[in-house]
């Protein structure tokens, strides 16, 4: 099957991280986000390993939590030793909620406002990821008012392009992120950062893109970096501690799309910086690395029941469910593709051709087209795989639907990670 944590039981139905979902479907009732908490665990425990392997002890697996973000998963996180990267002042509520150790907290995002960096600053979180020079103002006078000195990494673009999603690409000279490289803008930025008071600059971060699923494109940018590297410390006098590679590692989610192998990926990666720093005459830095979505997408699943099967004769078939894009918003926003099946039929033929149709009341509320899936009727239960990222974290209460509970699975049992929405919370905030 596409993922090694899915199978078909002895009763010809969906098992995931060895629960049978037909099961979760009728106790937990639907629709409803699945976890399997190991898979989460083993990839952090692959990056952490991997990088220290190749890169020494120094070297940081960053969770990107955007990708999924809620108490639970910090707590996850934290026990395998990773540090996080967030993007808002309510990752960082949620990352203190869970008693994550805000020293190894990383804050990213274009716009930060002053609200937020004074939050951040009052948490303790360790770095900003600094992105311009209205924010670099900022975190030096604010830093200033509080009395402390704030480490940064200043973010920079390289001028890759990931041939990805136009939406998910982050590296090219014109994006909305950081300073690029190529206009001659970074350097002064640099300039100015190091000028400031109550600021302490670490080093520097890059970010191309996400779906990658080779080393090429970060050692490109890791090029592009050094090299910049090397110009700042021969004009400025100033040598880059870190270097932040940014993560957008791959998953799979259809049969097409190629294996990440991680350690392979990143010992690739390792020769080619450890070469590249020696070339260019500066110490390697500290390297960073933020992997979000690879670490939680396959480790999870959105469980749906069938409403209705309808056939327009002679055009197409649609099978619609008791959620969609206020749950998962991806097709609508991208055209994102997924694998999918009946997983009370998970052992019969994928022989009927349809699309799924999610419950809103909106045309482009779909979640595949022209998909293959079991013949089924109302009542049977769809499963939607590799939906552990940006699903839960981009959900919303579109048409006033209730967004949707988390369980999460371990060792064969099941528990509640985030608890199913209610019409009270929806109006819980209007006056």
């Amino acid at each position: 099957m596409l993922h090694t944590n899915l199978s078909i039981n002895e009763k010809g139905n969906l098992s995931f991280a060895g629960v049978d979902t037909a099961e979760l479907a009728n106790e937990y009732k639907t629709p409803l986000y699945v976890l399997d908490e190991e898979r989460i665990r083993e990839k952090c425990r692959a990056y952490i390993n991997s990088m220290k392997k190749y890169f020494g002890e120094s070297a940081q697996a960053l969770y990107a939590s955007k990708a999924l973000s809620f108490k639970e998963i910090y707590r996850i996180v934290k026990d395998e030793g990773m540090s996080v990267d967030v993007v808002s002042g309510g990752e960082i509520y949620t990352a203190k909620e869970a008693g994550f150790p805000m020293e190894r907290v990383y804050f990213h995002g274009n716009n930060k406002t002053d609200d937020e960096i004074e939050f951040a600053m009052d948490c303790g979180v360790g770095y900003f990821m600094a992105d311009c020079r209205e924010e670099l103002l900022a975190i030096s006078r604010i830093a200033g008012e509080k009395g402390i000195t704030q480490k940064i990494i200043m973010r920079l673009t390289p001028g890759i392009d990931t041939h990805t999603y136009e939406a998910v690409r982050t590296g090219q000279v014109d994006s909305k992120f950081g300073t690029a490289i190529e206009t001659g803008q970074a350097i002064k930025m640099i300039e100015f950062a190091l000028s400031l008071p109550n600021i302490s600059l670490d080093g520097f971060h890059c970010h191309v893109g996400s779906q990658v699923f080779d080393g090429e494109t970060f050692c490109q940018s890791a090029e592009i970096m050094i090299d910049f590297i090397a110009l700042v410390k021969k004009e400025l006098g100033y040598e880059a501690k870190t270097l932040n590679l940014g993560g957008g590692f791959g998953v799979r989610y259809i049969e097409s799309d190629p294996h990440l192998d991680i350690e392979k990926t990143i010992e690739e990666i390792s020769v080619y910086v450890k070469n590249k720093c020696a070339s260019a005459g500066v110490t390697m830095p500290r390297i960073l690395m933020e992997p979000g979505r690879s670490i939680v997408a396959d480790a999870g699943l959105t469980l749906y029941s069938v409403g209705s099967v309808k056939t327009i004769t002679g055009y197409k078939s649609y099978v619609a469910i008791d959620g969609g894009m206020g749950d998962n918003p991806r097709y609508a926003l991208y055209g994102s593709l997924y694998s999918a099946l009946i997983a009370n039929k998970a052992d019969k033929e994928a022989s009927f051709k349809c699309t799924i149709a999610g419950k809103c009341c909106e045309s482009g509320d779909l979640i595949a087209e022209d998909i293959m899936l079991q013949e089924c009727e109302k009542g049977d239960i769809l499963a939607v795989l590799t939906t552990g990222a940006y699903n839960f974290s981009m959900a919303s209460n579109y048409n006033r639907i209730p967004r949707l509970p988390i369980v999460i699975l371990k060792d064969g049992k099941s528990r509640i990670g985030v608890k199913r929405e209610t019409y009270e919370d929806i109006v819980r905030n209007d006056m």
